[in-house]
Order: C-alpha cells, then structure tokens, then sequence
C-alpha cells in the first residue's frame, strides 16, 4: 500500500514510523509511506499556508489553494514516474476532522483494500470547505474530542490500516482475529494469558490448561463482549 501524507509537520511522525512493526512493513517493501510538507507550497515570502476567516471569527483557516497545489503536485509527480509507486491510480483523499465518520475496525478493514490513500492533516480552525467540497472522498473522525491538528489520527489510521496488510503481522491470524473483526462477530477479544501460571495468588483459568481445544474455543466465545 502506498500512503501520501499532507503535513505541516512531517516531524511527528518520525517516532512511530520508525519503529517496531510499521519500520518493518516499509522495509519489506509492504507499505509506503510518504510524508509531504505542506509549508512547501506556501504563498508568498513567507510561505503562508492559512488565512483568517470570512465573517470573522477566532482563528485561521488553512487556504485551498495552497492544499490543492500540493495534492496536484503529488499526482503530477507519479506521471513523471519520480517516485517509488507501484501504482498510478488517484488515490483515496481522507480529511480528518471531528465533523468526520468515525473510524471502526470495519472502516479500516474497507481502506486496507484500497491501494493508495492520501491523508490531509488539517490544524487551525480546519481548512476551507472548499476542499472538503471538491477535492475530498471522506472526512474521518477517531472519536468525540478535539486535538490540536490530524497528525495523530493519521499516525492512527495508517497503524490501523497496515495490520490488514497480509504479510505485516506475519500471521494472518493475528489480524483476522482480535478486538472487533468480523472472526469475533465485531466484538471485544477475549482475555490472554501466559507464564507463570499463578502470579501473585491468581491463577490462569483451568479450561486453558485443559488442552481440549473444543472447549478452550467454547470459553474464549463466552469471553467476548
């Protein structure tokens, strides 16, 4: 999967990038990732990428213009075959925002199939509807609160998508049965245990010593929430 990412600060994803099991998806070449600076194509001298509001109000708004320049730049650039893209589709533009559909483990399920997204990380008071309106497939919200701007719902998203990637997890099953998947009927995984077997007075549940397999399967159905 190849993911473009519209930031004003790339930095932040420096950490979770380069980590654990996403640094290893990349370096097998399973997933993409490709951070764009949206200061870059900003107006003027300065670089400006945001605007105070029409009607007044608190804030700034970032401008459509210098957003689609950016996005047209993307495109352009993989007809020129510039950059490391196994694909030359358009790819799926998500906005994050708290006006947004909220992300579910089906909804990652559905973008994982997709072979190229490109995520805007808006900041200020959002970027210009005009965007949302035109140049925009889905707006997508991880919850009922605000942050300071949609690097870390794409640092979410992108964790979340790339888990369905076969090869990523290096057992399939580790994706297709956890919390919310359809194997679990969109419901809460059952409790884990391991070594030792009683720690600190609690023990582990006897049915996972029992070795009978039917019944283990029984237990951890019981489990789900």
């Amino acid at each position: 999967m190849h993911i473009d990412v519209l930031t004003l600060f790339p930095g932040m994803f420096t950490g979770p990038l380069s980590e654990s099991i996403l640094r290893r998806a990349q370096d097998n070449d399973l997933l993409q990732v490709h951070l764009h600076d949206l200061r870059s194509f900003g107006m003027g001298k300065y670089k400006q990428v945001d605007d105070s509001p029409y009607g007044g109000g608190a804030g700034m708004v970032m401008r459509a213009d210098v957003i689609v320049a950016a996005m047209e730049s993307i495109v352009a650039e993989d007809k020129k075959g510039k950059k490391s893209n196994k694909t030359k589709k358009a790819p799926w533009r998500i906005y994050f925002s708290p006006r947004g559909k909220k992300l579910t483990q089906t909804h990652v399920e559905q973008l994982a199939k997709k072979e190229r997204l490109l995520l805007l990380c808006g900041h200020y008071e959002g970027v210009d509807q005009r965007i949302c309106d035109g140049w925009i497939d889905e707006e997508i919200s991880i919850g009922d609160y605000v942050l300071t701007g949609g690097e870390l719902p794409a640092m979410v998203l992108i964790d979340a998508v790339a888990r369905q990637i076969p090869g990523v997890l290096g057992k399939e099953e580790s994706a297709a049965e956890e919390s919310f998947s359809k194997a679990l009927d969109r419901k809460k995984e059952y409790p884990h245990y391991t070594r030792p077997e009683v720690f600190r007075g609690r023990k582990v549940p006897p049915v996972l010593l029992s070795g009978n397999h039917k019944e283990i399967e029984k237990w951890r159905r019981e489990q789900l929430q």
